[in-house]
């Protein structure tokens, strides 16, 4: 199979705690994240963007941080304009962004290097945004067990 996310080739990270069982790699939490983003947990200055064709957009902090609490690693942010971040995880030497595809055809243009790290503290001091992370850690939770 096919993925458009990027790093997914070598999405081997390893789960570091049993919170979502059935959640094994990067690439089990994207297909049970596709299941469960939506305009509600996107950001909400991008909101009138979100569709379900472009399901990754405006999720990157929040995704990068839970899937930050199933693989480990760091989180780390590419400059983005107007002063925000676009966040992806490293794992190791296991470098990926769940939400890449959001970016299209600019998504190549993205740079994973020498960024600076981000931190949740800073991230969920927005209490929009720690609400949208519960809201999408509480749904993969749901859909986990249900499978």
């Amino acid at each position: 199979m096919h993925y458009n996310f990027y790093g997914w080739e070598n999405a081997n990270a390893k789960p570091i705690n049993e919170l979502y069982p059935s959640i094994n790699s990067p690439i089990d939490l994207y297909n049970a994240l596709s299941e469960i983003w939506c305009a509600e947990t996107c950001a909400p200055r991008l909101r009138g963007d979100w569709t379900k064709e472009n399901m990754t957009k405006g999720q990157c902090s929040i995704t990068a941080f839970l899937a930050q609490d199933i693989f480990g690693g760091k989180v780390y942010g590419i400059p983005m304009e107007g002063g925000n971040f676009h966040c992806y995880n490293v794992v190791g030497d296991c470098c990926f962004d769940l939400t890449s595809e959001q970016f299209g055809e600019k998504a190549k243009d993205l740079v994973y290097e020498n960024n600076p790290e981000q931190f949740r503290e800073v991230h969920f001091a927005k209490e929009e945004k720690r609400l949208r992370y519960e809201m999408l850690r509480i749904r993969l939770k749901e859909v986990c067990n249900g499978r």
